[in-house]
């Protein structure tokens, strides 16, 4: 009987493929969905008043004859409040004025698109929990759901992902060109978490920091750095940081890379090998 393997922790906010890779998901949070459910409902009471406007004064000749026609008033809400909602979120997979505007798209549990199936069910229960209630029994569940989910999303399977990635920080530049003969040869041990974070940020800061502070800053944070640095540079503080930052880096890189390589080479091998025979 095999050993099982050791037992892989899912966060909240990661979804295991089928690959069992587990990815990263940012879920929209609670005001960010209600600002773009309000924009949607605003934009379906505005389209339903412009059906209403054209059809009063081009089909009925005024809203009096509109008013006795209360199978076309039935039709342009089944139109307005489903129909449309339904066919939006299916040809542009899980999006909306209302999302587009908050940098959200509606996408299943499992991080897929959404289809029509799942549309139409956010569209249907929408009609009650969003504009017979005026969003209040969206609200509540969603303010008690993880990812703030509403009724719709929980019978339909889905949620809100966030579209829009938080802007990368501006890289660390490269070794100072004084430091390239000492890059080659030092040996830079693992820096504390905290240690290795705190020189990074500094090293991307640095050009925007008051001079005092930054030389301040830069001999407080090298002290913390030198006992992980042989042999240390006779160099001011700061040269010293871009430098033990750059070389981390690189090194690091240069060590994903290589073990990509080898996990490539080992797949390639064992892909060749003949049926029956070990990969070499």
């Amino acid at each position: 009987m095999p050993t099982p393997g050791p037992a892989v922790a899912i966060h909240q906010d990661e979804i295991l493929t089928g690959e069992a890779v587990a990815l990263d998901v940012q879920p929209v949070g609670f005001f960010l969905r209600a600002l773009g459910a309000l924009i949607d409902l605003l934009a379906g009471i505005a389209l339903l008043i412009a059906f209403w406007i054209v059809a009063a004064w081009l089909l009925f000749g005024g809203f009096d004859a509109l008013l006795l026609a209360p199978i076309f008033v039935i039709v342009t809400l089944v139109l307005v409040l489903v129909v449309i909602p339904t066919a939006v979120e299916t040809l542009t997979r899980g999006r909306s004025l209302g999302k587009l505007a908050v940098g959200s798209r509606i996408v299943r549990v499992d991080g897929g698109a959404i289809g029509f199936r799942h549309a139409f069910i956010r569209a249907l229960v929408g009609v009650l929990e969003l504009w017979f209630t005026l969003g209040a029994i969206a609200g509540i569940v969603g303010a008690f759901t993880p990812r703030s989910q509403r009724l719709g999303d929980l019978l339909a399977g889905t949620y809100a992902e966030r579209t829009r990635a938080p802007r990368l920080p501006e890289p660390a530049g490269g070794v100072p060109p004084a430091m390239t003969g000492w890059a080659g040869l030092a040996d830079v041990a693992r820096l504390p978490d905290r240690v290795a974070r705190r020189a990074q940020q500094f090293v991307r800061q640095a050009d925007a920091l008051d001079p005092r502070v930054r030389a301040g800053l830069a001999a407080s944070l090298a002290q913390d750095v030198r006992p992980y640095v042989s042999p240390v540079p006779t160099v001011d503080a700061e040269t010293f940081l871009r430098a033990v930052v750059a070389v981390r880096r690189d090194r690091e890189f240069a060590a994903r890379r290589l073990e990509l390589d080898r996990v490539t080479a080992l797949t390639a091998g064992t892909a060749d090998a003949p049926p029956g025979f070990p990969a070499r």
